[in-house]
């Protein structure tokens, strides 16, 4: 199926980059997933070459693209089987935030050292306590004459150990007993008295992810760290979230075409009875299957993504694609893991770690039953 999302310019901005991946990248991935986290120099390795934050106006040092330039990275990337580069976190649902939510000064101090890739971000939403149950967020910020000061608990964090600026959700005293209207949002540099980066979690998937846990204890800010109006926090996240959930989306789709490409080329190299198993009847059943769910994800998805570029209000269509996007794309590896068989259960295969990289994508970015959620009340029901 032709595409018509991109244009010359983005597919020459998918050459450079894939470039990128195979010098920068490719290279490294097995040291990466067996520290569990990537070199801080790849950061600024692809800052340099303009593919952090690609959207970015350049007065704040960004390339002077558009969102498509982040979805061309985000499928090479998923070509690579790289999960733990978090490039698309960066520079497509933190920084969004700095760059939408800050004021003038706010932003010529933090955006250029996004783009570059000296400022490495994290967001810290999810509590031990709390999951997709962002009213429920425990973690305070009082004010104190021109600080505030935090405290709590975050789990779960991305680039929670690399990260030199980390955007936390935090209830501030404007609306007691409103939980919607006393979230703020505060951005803590790394280095903070009282800003402690827990220990590195182990995960099923995304090895080379740094994962965290980071506390906050009488953690003093400037009040001038406060992103937006005090209790405007729920608000912009809702903004947010919907780019966020795209950007899920579009990943999960990006893993099942190159999973399937590859499963194609191994079921016709691959020989069992005298004849490759591309040849039996149950593999083609099942590819052709797969290879079905693929083109019906990618003609919804670009047409959702389209629309995204144009402005428009998503919030029902992403939370679909988020949904559907990343059940299919687990149905579709876990198929295509079984022709590898017991090659599939080792982890030097690509498949397999796809396999366990693709579970978390119904979790995260709020899990897929809060997405029924919010498509059910986005229809009225």
């Amino acid at each position: 199926m032709d595409r018509t999302l991109f244009s010359e310019e983005h597919e020459l901005f998918r050459k450079s980059f894939r470039k990128f991946l195979e010098k920068e990248v490719i290279p490294h991935q097995e040291r990466w997933r067996a520290s569990g986290i990537v070199d801080r120099d790849a950061w600024r390795k692809a800052g340099a070459e303009g593919f952090l934050c690609p959207w970015m106006e350049e007065q704040y040092g960004g390339a002077g693209g558009d969102f498509l330039h982040s979805v061309v990275i985000m499928e090479e990337m998923a070509k690579t089987y790289e999960s733990g580069f978090a490039i698309p976190l960066h520079s497509d649902v933190i920084v969004p935030y700095l760059h939408a939510f800050g004021n003038d000064a706010q932003k010529k101090k933090w955006l250029p050292g996004c783009a570059s890739g000296e400022l490495v971000t994290a967001i810290a939403m999810t509590e031990p306590g709390t999951g997709s149950d962002l009213a429920a967020v425990a973690t305070t910020a009082k004010r104190v004459g021109d600080e505030y000061v935090l405290n709590g608990s975050k789990t779960f964090i991305s680039n929670g150990i690399l990260c030199d600026l980390c955007i936390v959700v935090a209830k501030t005293e404007n609306a007691p007993g409103d939980p919607h209207r006393s979230m703020s949002l505060f951005v803590v540099e790394a280095g903070r008295p009282g800003f402690v980066k827990g220990k590195k979690l182990a995960k099923m998937g995304m090895a080379s992810q740094d994962t965290s846990e980071l506390h906050f204890e009488d953690c003093r800010i400037p009040a001038e760290n406060r992103l937006g109006d005090e209790g405007a926090g729920f608000l912009m996240l809702m903004q947010k979230l919907q780019q966020e959930r795209l950007v899920v989306a579009i990943g999960a789709q990006a893993a099942a075409e190159q999973v399937l490409a590859d499963t194609v080329r191994y079921t016709q190299e691959r020989t069992a009875f005298g004849k490759p198993i591309s040849k039996f009847q149950n593999t083609q059943f099942k590819l052709v299957e797969c290879a079905t769910e693929c083109e019906v994800g990618r003609a919804f998805l670009d047409k959702v993504v389209a629309e995204h570029v144009r402005g428009k209000y998503l919030v029902k269509e992403c939370s679909m694609a988020k949904l559907w996007q990343t059940e299919m794309s687990q149905r579709v590896i876990d198929t295509c893991l079984q022709f590898f068989g017991g090659y599939g259960y080792m982890l030097e295969y690509p498949v397999t770690r796809a396999f366990m990289d693709s579970r978390v994508q119904r979790i995260f970015a709020g899990t897929n039953e809060i997405m029924k959620i919010i498509v059910a009340k986005q229809m009225g029901l």
